[in-house]
């Protein structure tokens, strides 16, 4: 098979959620298990550790392999959606899965997932499991894609998990309230398996406290630890490459650079320092120099691409990937500290969300242009025009992406501010990236 054959098998012979939405949600871990015995049980071959949350778990997973690579380990991270190209999701070192690696997994087991029929996603962990166990992995960061408990990454037994933190997001799948969304994360928690959790959110405390309790699993709120304060810059710096935090924690006050510069890392730090912190309790050789510089060089280590990414200085040009309403309100924050001429925002979303919360957010005072990712899940520009209409958003539809850019780029002044988001996809196709 050439790759492409290969990524034809992949994305059109089995659902992807990403690309096609509900119809590739799956409610039970079976696929998975049948999937990693087949394949000699490679999930059991490595340590790891284990990332959920509604926002955040992918920042935070690439700053703890960041700081492991730093530290000598051979690090596998194991991410999605991917931005530009299937393998960004296994990497080892921050180098992406080679393609021949993924045509060979396909070839070895095609026949296999032929009768099996698994889902996009449950055949993209079992080969991330496969590529780590391979490669002899001294330790694999494995971020959830969706929920947690029914999550096809849920079958490792890592060193220790963490969840980010909750809020609205597939609530068709996940619960209609925080609590239920909760205790969907909380499905990672494993039995005498400590888990740390980023951010305190009181709907959601006695949920994690009550199956950390089933568990008996130590269990550290991370931000009643570590106290973690954004130091304002004196002017914004469109083209400076990290953020730096002040540190609270044990009567010590320490200044950290991270290097990601969403405002919005304030609340994934804390869990990122404390995860740091236990693997040092449990014998992993990580010194401070190590935290210092891997947390400084996430993007350089990991490859990391899309959260708070400045893409031009004239006129200023950002993209984020964040997508839900916590994620956009993090974004509408950090844009109110720009001072600039007009903002122009260039947006597009998915069909399967109420996207009424996130449009009902957004300035009305910004010039809006509206285009659509090129997946099935795409919300058509038109269709966003006309609900975003209604909440007083006004603008142009320019369904392409690149072409969406082009045009805010041409009409944009230098003084002006174009932000790019309101979905990963969005984001995924912006040619600079």
């Amino acid at each position: 098979m050439t790759y492409q054959e290969t990524l034809d098998f992949l994305f059109n012979a089995l659902p992807m959620f990403q690309r096609v939405g509900t119809s590739a949600f799956k409610k039970d871990l079976s696929n998975t298990w049948a999937l990693c015995e087949h394949l000699g049980n490679p999930q059991e071959k490595f340590k790891s550790v284990h990332i959920a949350g509604t926002n955040g778990k992918g920042s935070s997973s690439h700053a703890i392999a960041a700081v492991l690579q730093q530290a000598g380990y051979k690090t596998g991270l194991y991410t999605s959606p991917h931005l530009k190209s299937f393998t960004e999701r296994i990497r080892i070192n921050g180098v992406e899965i080679p393609q021949e690696e993924v045509i060979l997994f396909v070839e070895e087991n095609k026949a296999f997932l032929e009768v099996l029929k698994p889902s996009f996603f449950e055949m993209t962990v079992a080969m991330a499991f496969w590529y780590f166990a391979k490669k002899e992995v001294d330790i694999a960061i494995i971020e959830v894609g969706m929920g947690g408990r029914l999550d096809s990454t849920n079958v490792i037994k890592p060193e220790l998990s963490l969840i980010t933190n909750i809020g609205w997001d597939h609530m068709q799948y996940l619960g209609d309230t925080l609590p239920k969304i909760a205790g969907e994360k909380a499905g990672i928690i494993k039995e005498k398996i400590p888990v740390v959790i980023s951010q305190t959110q009181k709907e959601c405390h006695h949920v994690f406290l009550e199956k950390a309790a089933e568990m008996q699993a130590p269990i550290v709120f991370a931000d009643e630890k570590w106290k973690v304060v954004r130091v304002p810059d004196k002017e914004i710096q469109p083209v400076s490459s990290e953020a730096c935090y002040e540190i609270h924690s044990n009567g010590n006050t320490n200044y950290l650079k991270f290097g990601l510069l969403g405002d919005y890392q304030v609340w994934n730090i804390p869990g990122i320092l404390e995860v740091i912190f236990q693997l040092q309790q449990m014998g992993w050789k990580i010194s401070q120099q190590d935290v210092e510089i891997g947390l400084s060089k996430i993007t350089e280590l990991t490859g990391l691409k899309g959260r708070w990414q400045i893409l031009d200085s004239s006129p200023l040009m950002i993209a984020d990937t964040g997508h839900n309403e916590p994620g956009i309100r993090a974004i509408l924050s950090q844009l109110a500290k720009y001072q600039y001429g007009k903002l122009w925002m260039v947006i597009g979303m998915v069909n399967d969300k109420d996207v009424s919360k996130i449009l009902a957010l957004l300035p009305k005072d910004a010039t809006y242009i509206f285009c659509e990712a090129k997946i099935p899940r795409a919300l058509p520009a038109k269709e966003l025009a006309e609900k975003a209409n209604k909440y007083g958003l006004f603008g142009k539809i320019v369904p392409n992406i690149p072409e969406a850019i082009e045009y805010a780029r041409k009409n944009a002044s230098h003084d002006d501010l174009i932000f790019i988001g309101g979905s990963t996809f969005v984001v995924a196709e912006i040619e600079e990236l």
